[in-house]
């Protein structure tokens, strides 16, 4: 068996060895013999606990007041409560250092490790925090809301709910599609909910020989028809385009975001039953099969 250590047997004997000898048979006078010393020591300590205590205290303080600034700000409550929660715990760990520099213990080798630690764990969750910092900005510029109608990382669907990770989208077939952040704020955003109005297309062919004048006062007739459809806003009504088999006709009119699919489904049914009615022909695709014998 090996020989124990010097530090095991010093570990091994009683406290009343290992402390000085006179500190038991007269504490008294070695109190008073080492009475700055003891004196110092107090005050450190003392001073190391207020430190923690007004640490403690300023935390919360911090705290509160990011929060209420953020909530008057209108920031949404994730972010707020995870910052007012990094500047307490920031603040707690200065008071940390600073109480164990006031106990003359090293805060280099401490800030060192931790330090250390945290690269390394930060390098393991790379793709989590890029999700996170994602997040975050996401939160605050807040480019997309919950309830709102978006096409981000080529997925289309009304926001459900945005996280410090993800992004649930439900889309228009009752599907949930949850993407990471960091998809999201790295390519382009498409918001068809944010403003009050949108613009709807249309393209619509009529045949060769059709009196253009006669098929511009018929849809515009459709189009004054439709109350849904804003009176202040401008009416286009243009030839766009000379096509083989048709000249077509490009119309756009501005409704309420709400009614932008009812509106884009009515007008066609309308549009071709007033063509039929005023006899306007609308041109289709034709397949002529020979027969060779």
């Amino acid at each position: 068996m090996s020989e124990p250590t010097t530090e095991a047997v010093e570990a091994a004997k009683p406290v009343t060895e290992i402390l000085p000898k006179q500190l038991w048979s007269d504490p008294i006078g070695y109190i008073q013999e080492h009475q700055e010393i003891i004196t110092g020591v107090c005050v450190d300590i003392v001073i190391a606990i207020l430190i923690l205590v007004i640490g403690w205290l300023v935390a919360k303080m911090v705290a509160k007041i990011c929060l209420s600034v953020m909530n008057k700000a209108k920031v949404e409550p994730t972010i707020s409560k995870f910052i007012s929660n990094i500047l307490k715990y920031a603040v707690i760990a200065f008071a940390v250092t600073a109480c164990l520099s006031q106990l003359g213990i090293q805060t280099a080798s401490f800030v060192a490790i931790i330090g250390a630690a945290s690269f390394a764990v930060a390098m393991s969750l790379q793709g989590s925090l890029s999700n996170f910092a994602a997040g975050v900005i996401l939160l605050i510029f807040r480019p997309i809301k919950v309830g709102e109608f978006v096409e981000v990382a080529g997925h289309q669907g009304v926001v459900e709910e945005i996280t410090i990770f993800t992004t649930s989208l439900i889309t228009g077939d009752n599907k949930v599609i949850i993407i990471p952040n960091s998809a999201v704020s790295a390519g382009s955003i498409t918001n068809y909910s944010r403003m009050d109005t949108r613009r709807v297309d249309f393209v619509f062919g009529v045949e060769y020989g059709s009196d253009l004048k006669k098929v511009r006062e018929t849809l515009e007739s459709v189009f004054k028809s439709d109350d849904r459809i804003l009176k202040d806003m401008d009416l286009t009504i243009v030839v766009g385009a000379l096509n083989t088999s048709s000249v077509d006709f490009t119309c756009r009119v501005w409704v309420k975001n709400a009614d932008y699919w009812g509106v884009f489904f009515d007008t066609n049914e309308k549009v071709y039953n007033a063509l039929r009615a005023a006899g306007i022909g609308i041109p289709f695709q034709t397949v002529t099969i020979v027969n060779q014998k």
